[in-house]
């Protein structure tokens, strides 16, 4: 299975080796550096939705300040720009998301001026072409090489449509929870996932049921969400990692979330996941998967390849300094995420609506392309 990012580099993508940006130097070059030693530093307090708006709105101040006048030279460098954040954390797939769908929007509003140039030099009719001159045309590759008074304006207005699609992405998902869980259901899930606590608390206000947690460890952040949901009005039982085969007879949904969803339709989720969806498996237990679609990631990972998308904590969880002495001899691993393939996802529920895992490959073309 290929790792390759889709930016053209294989591999992990190094600072050392991204090219400068191009035009002059200054405050955006500080901007840019800054945002990769912030990403460097991996501060957990921060989600997936605030790394994404933060990327945004960092993008969208950068195309501000640079000196740009075609569609071309603006997406050369956001392309370069891209690179080195994705260098800055390259476990973490949000913040290449983001870059890759500021490039589509900049290509979109360039579109969009083109169209709108072209119905200008018609007269102002939109011919609606037949469908022998849709499959006859000869295929139009654009450059983006024309510039338009109208296309700083069209992309500050794709980026405010983009900020608003990112603030209601949880809200969205949680509107669909009546449709997946009914009345005295159990549920199942692991962790704490913003996105599926929101959308256990509106399924909760209209309907009771039970959530089963698993805890986590060694991060333990079960027990948060078993905090949270307890005093939200859910029955709530917290139970070990090491119980979840032992009660998933008794499960009717597993609903988890996910830090990225690959290209193939697999997840990159926190560590124990794997275990908890072949349990589901076994069991005949449908798993679901709660995600927004700045997720959706154009990459194919695999289990056996930990060095190009896991991320290795501190084991000072598992074994602490008074352990010096037994730990010193043994080799101690965390790591922070598991990959689950996708023929162990029955569904995904993105702010847009349900789809199945076969169903990723078409919206990446949408979101990217």
């Amino acid at each position: 299975v290929s790792t390759q990012s889709t930016w053209g580099n294989s591999g992990a993508l190094m600072a050392a080796t991204t090219p400068p940006l191009p035009g002059p130097s200054g405050a955006t070059d500080a901007l840019i550096a800054d945002f990769v030693t912030f990403l460097k530093r991996r501060d957990v307090s921060h989600g997936s939705y605030a790394l994404a708006r933060r990327t945004v709105e960092m993008l969208r101040e950068f195309i501000t300040q640079r000196r740009w006048s075609t569609a071309k030279e603006l997406i050369d460098l956001v392309h370069n720009a891209g690179k080195q954040l994705e260098s800055g954390r390259p476990g973490e797939f949000v913040v290449g998301n983001m870059a890759r769908r500021v490039l589509r929007l900049i290509r979109e509003a360039y579109a969009q001026c083109a169209n709108q140039n072209q119905n200008m030099e018609d007269g102002g009719v939109n011919a609606v072409a037949s469908l022998h001159e849709l499959l006859t045309a000869p295929d139009r590759t654009c450059d983006y090489n024309v510039p338009f008074k109208a296309l700083r304006g069209n992309i500050m207005q794709a980026f405010q449509e983009l900020l608003e699609e990112l603030e209601c992405s949880a809200q969205n998902i949680s509107m669909q929870a009546l449709e997946h869980i009914h009345v005295n259901e159990i549920i199942m899930t692991l962790g704490h996932s913003s996105t599926v606590e929101t959308f256990l608390k509106a399924a909760g206000k209209k309907r009771p049921f039970h959530v089963i947690i698993a805890e986590s460890a060694p991060t333990y952040q079960g027990q948060d969400l078993a905090v949270s949901l307890g005093q939200a009005g859910i029955e709530t039982t917290l139970i070990t990692d090491s119980a979840i085969y032992t009660v998933m007879s008794r499960v009717n949904k597993v609903i988890i979330g996910t830090s990225a969803v690959t290209a193939d339709g697999g997840l990159m989720a926190v560590n124990g996941t794997h275990n908890l969806a072949l349990a589901a498996k076994l069991q005949s237990v449908p798993v679901i998967v709660c995600a927004s679609t700045f997720k959706l990631t154009p990459r194919y990972l695999c289990s056996y390849d930990q060095d190009s998308f896991n991320c290795l904590a501190s084991p000072a969880q598992m074994a602490n300094y008074q352990e010096a002495d037994v730990a010193g001899a043994v080799h101690l691993a965390h790591p922070l995420f598991d990959y689950v393939p996708p023929e162990l996802v029955n569904l995904f529920i993105f702010n847009i609506g349900g789809n199945a895992p076969s169903y990723v490959y078409r919206m990446l073309s949408e979101y990217y392309h």
